[in-house]
């Protein structure tokens, strides 16, 4: 156990971390509205332009999840010691969401692009799929490194799933009654039938138990090793780390 004024010490520098930490949280939630607002204003100039599809896009609905939660743990971050359980499993499925926003974005352009198929990507878009999502990403990094909240718990795997299979049930059965359907391959015409469908919600399915995986491990792996280093005794002066290999005193001479 570190002495109680080396413990100390390290609960100040958490406790300052934190600080730092909810006013990063609340300064991306910020930029996540500007995102928002700026595509709403860029979209508005389509002819084909309909407010009710453009809140049905999954990027639209979880970058609105983001500022949610990145309110909200920006508050706890600034408030208090540390978050509650259920803000960590919240905050990763948040961050699986805008960043799958930002790959099949990132694919859709590229494809776009060898098929010559020109899309623009307006600085809304920019900030919306990739540099609000690589933020949020380093904000839920930075927590597990914190180690002071609890770890995200595997049965986040699962609960991942919630959000996009009720959206994904919306848009099915809205795309039906108004013949649109926000990205392609839920339309059973363009994607050669329902078994179509069924393939790429499949594939859906996998990169998001992937990445939400890939998430849990590294938040529970980093918290560990935080944990761990910080826990460590202060050595004192002139002695060996802590963790240093012992070398055997050698022998006295006769």
């Amino acid at each position: 156990m570190p002495p109680p004024a080396t413990a100390g010490a390290r609960a100040l520098q958490v406790r300052r971390a934190r600080r730092l930490l909810g006013v990063f949280r609340l300064l991306v939630a910020v930029l996540e509205v500007v995102a928002i607002v700026g595509n709403y204003q860029y979209v508005l100039g389509f002819r084909l332009f309909q407010t009710a599809n453009f809140f049905s896009y999954f990027t639209i609905q979880s970058a609105f999840l983001a500022v949610i939660t990145l309110v909200i743990a920006g508050c706890f971050a600034l408030l208090t010691t540390r978050d509650p359980a259920w803000l960590g499993v919240l905050r990763t499925m948040v961050t699986v969401y805008v960043v799958i926003s930002g790959i099949v974005f990132g694919l859709i352009v590229t494809q776009a692009s060898t098929r010559a198929y020109r899309i623009d990507v307006p600085w809304s878009d920019t900030l919306l799929h990739f540099v609000v999502p690589a933020l949020a990403l380093i904000a839920w990094t930075t927590d597990s490194i914190l180690a002071v909240n609890p770890r995200v718990p595997w049965q986040t795997i699962g609960w991942v799933l919630i959000y996009p299979s009720f959206w994904l049930w919306y848009t099915l059965v809205r795309g039906q009654e108004v013949g649109w359907f926000p990205y392609f391959f839920l339309d059973e015409t363009q994607v050669g039938g329902w078994g179509g469908v069924a393939a790429y919600c499949t594939l859906c399915l996998a990169i998001f138990l992937s990445i939400t995986a890939a998430l849990v491990w590294l938040n529970r792996w980093v918290w560990v090793r935080a944990r761990t280093a910080r826990d460590l005794p202060a050595p004192q002066p002139g002695s060996p780390h802590p963790t240093a290999p012992r070398v055997a005193a050698p022998a006295l001479r006769r």
